[in-house]
């Protein structure tokens, strides 16, 4: 499929023939699920921890004898039925990431993909050089195209001055090809590839 190509100044730079096994896919809203949970759990930190009974500071003396008190029978300050014992069964630190075949997360990224052609939110920028890198000069361009939270991917590496100058900008993105994601796409309003990052990605998904 054939796709046009515009320039930073919104003007036409020609056309790209874009791959439909890349871009013209089915959406399948259940693997960008599943894709998007697997990225999210990934990305927990697993650092949440609660105290067992050999972690507390306390004595270890019986509090009272076994019989003849009239309370309870107890054999610790430090159970968790005591006020600042320990917590049976709570949280400890721990990995949240789950395995997922690389096939399926290959597929997944192509459905993402072909999800923001399919909703016509799909733009291929002709480069990221710029003739001023600056912030305002950027976001007078995105302006001027009708880009309100785009997600831009590069080529292998990024134009810097670009990079820079746009991530101040708010609800927009700048990645290199490689850091492509399902996530990111999904939650970006607009998805803007170079042409750079069209050539990777197919010859990285093909």
């Amino acid at each position: 499929m054939k796709m046009k190509v515009v320039t930073l100044e919104n003007k036409a730079a020609g056309e790209i023939e874009l791959s439909d096994s890349i871009f013209g896919l089915a959406v399948r809203k259940d693997l960008l699920h599943r894709m998007v949970e697997w990225q999210r759990a990934k990305a927990r930190s697993g650092c949440h921890k609660t105290k067992g009974i050999s972690e507390i500071s306390g004595t270890t003396k019986k509090p009272h004898k076994q019989k003849g008190t009239g309370s309870a029978r107890a054999g610790s300050l430090r159970a968790p039925q005591m006020r600042g014992g320990a917590t049976i069964f709570g949280p400890v630190v721990r990995s949240h990431e789950v395995g997922m075949p690389k096939k399926v997360r290959a597929l997944a990224l192509k459905i993402a993909l072909s999800s923001k052609k399919a909703d016509g939110t799909l733009f291929v920028l002709d480069s990221d050089e710029v003739k001023m890198p600056k912030t305002k000069a950027i976001a007078d361009a995105f302006k001027k195209i009708g880009w309100d939270a785009p997600l831009i991917i590069g080529g292998q590496e990024l134009n810097e001055g670009f990079a820079k100058a746009a991530r101040n900008i708010k609800f927009v993105d700048v990645l290199p090809q490689q850091g492509a994601n399902v996530y990111d796409i999904l939650r970006h309003k607009q998805l803007v590839l170079t042409k750079d990052a069209v050539k990777h990605l197919e010859e990285r998904l093909k």
